[in-house]
């Protein structure tokens, strides 16, 4: 007789990434790991690549692995793979984005008959794509996980996974710790060497070209000539540094504009800005809008994925079209002139935060999914192995489910 899931132990699951920098969907992994319930649960990460600040973060609280790809065609990656995953005994294997851990994870966890794939998506447009090949391990993947509602909509809709094979789970941010902070505020304004009138704008995301910092800096520099004494934060670090940095100096905004690279202390970078603005020209669901948001910052974004399910237009923030300079130059220099207009706005993006997504929601969410399958995977081995020899159809491989 069958044991009821939860006494069979914590279900080995691991969570592939390509690294870890810091991201939004790096930043919400984490989280999430450090949530799961550990008597459930024994979460474990791998890096195809380098670990990243984040994943160095989480070395000490979970195994990590690492540099298992050396190349874009290292096709070695598949029996470390494998290895890794039996050596582990995995029950669960989580993809989080698209591209080559999407895709070399889910395969080598079919080939190492681990009985749970996953693929949670953060975005589909460049350079995120789900490309040809990811297409073709749609059989194998128990589950396409969507982090908004209408994005679970354009995986079914434009993407063409099967409705059934997709589930939404919202992202969600801890609330309790991006919080207005007054004493962060004045630690953060003093080590960056700007004074506590001045009015802050920032950024908070990876310096990559599709999240189009160049129309940050350019929107910048025309709040500049309406607000002189303004200053803005880009937060992150990533390929497009040096371009950005070229840029700056282009534009004159040396003096004005601070590039903190990396930082593992968000909320008190959140907490010195007065308001948050994000460029991107493709999103799904930006976790760090919704940061943004809960630290009391009203946030200039634009009309793109499932931000204006979180953005309730010039009540909590200011929606503008993708890469669109006037508008977005336009609303940064509608807050950056009005403290009580940002004030006000401020009050109630943090209370759409609170009621929009939390963390514990985001965590049961990927727990249920998980154990779920898990349960599934149990049933339909046992059932298959009560039908007498003669009767017995194939069935996926389950030799990693556990037995009493």
């Amino acid at each position: 007789m069958n044991l009821p899931l939860e006494s069979r132990g914590p279900l080995r699951t691991m969570f592939m990434m390509t690294s870890m920098p810091v991201g939004g969907a790096e930043t919400l992994l984490v989280n999430l790991i450090r949530r799961l319930d550990r008597d459930r649960f024994a979460p474990e990460l791998c890096c195809l690549k380098e670990l990243g600040p984040l994943g160095e973060e989480m070395k000490d609280e979970s195994p990590t692995f690492h540099h298992l790809l050396s190349g874009k065609y290292d096709l070695r990656v598949v029996p470390r793979l494998i290895e890794l995953f039996r050596l582990r005994e995995i029950d669960a294997v989580v993809t989080v984005g698209a591209g080559d851990k999407m895709f070399w994870g889910r395969l080598c966890a079919w080939l190492a008959g681990v009985p749970v794939i996953a693929s949670a998506i953060h975005s589909t447009g460049w350079p995120d794509s789900i490309n040809w090949l990811n297409r073709q391990l749609t059989p194998v993947t128990d589950r396409f996980i969507g982090v908004a509602a209408p994005h679970g909509k354009h995986l079914i809709e434009v993407e063409g996974f099967p409705p059934e094979k997709v589930t939404v789970i919202p992202n969600g941010i801890d609330t309790d710790r991006f919080v207005p902070n007054k004493a962060a505020r004045t630690r953060i304004r003093h080590e960056l060497g700007i004074a506590g009138q001045v009015a802050v704008c920032g950024i908070v995301a990876a310096l990559r070209p599709e999240k189009d910092h160049a129309l940050f800096l350019n929107a910048a520099a025309r709040v500049r000539q309406q607000c002189p004494s303004s200053h803005f934060l880009i937060v992150g670090d990533g390929p497009e540094r040096t371009a950005i940095e070229r840029l700056r100096s282009e534009l004159g905004l040396e003096d004005c504009v601070t590039l903190t690279g990396s930082r593992s202390d968000i909320p008190d970078l959140l907490a010195a800005m007065d308001c948050f603005a994000l460029t991107s020209k493709n999103e799904a669901s930006p976790v760090s809008i919704l940061e943004a948001m809960s630290t009391g910052l009203p946030v200039v974004a634009p009309r793109v994925g499932s931000i204006p399910d979180a953005i309730d237009d010039k009540v909590n923030g200011i929606l503008v079209e993708a890469s669109n300079l006037d508008q977005t130059a336009e609303a940064m220099i509608e807050l950056m002139q009005d403290s009580s207009r940002r004030s006000e706005m401020g009050k109630a993006a943090r209370e759409k935060a609170k009621q929009y997504g939390s963390l514990e929601t985001m965590v049961a969410g990927y727990q249920d999914l998980i154990a779920g399958i898990y349960r599934q995977k149990i049933q339909a081995a046992s059932n298959v192995a009560r039908q007498p020899v003669t009767q017995r159809v194939f069935v996926p491989q389950t030799s990693k489910i556990k037995t009493p």
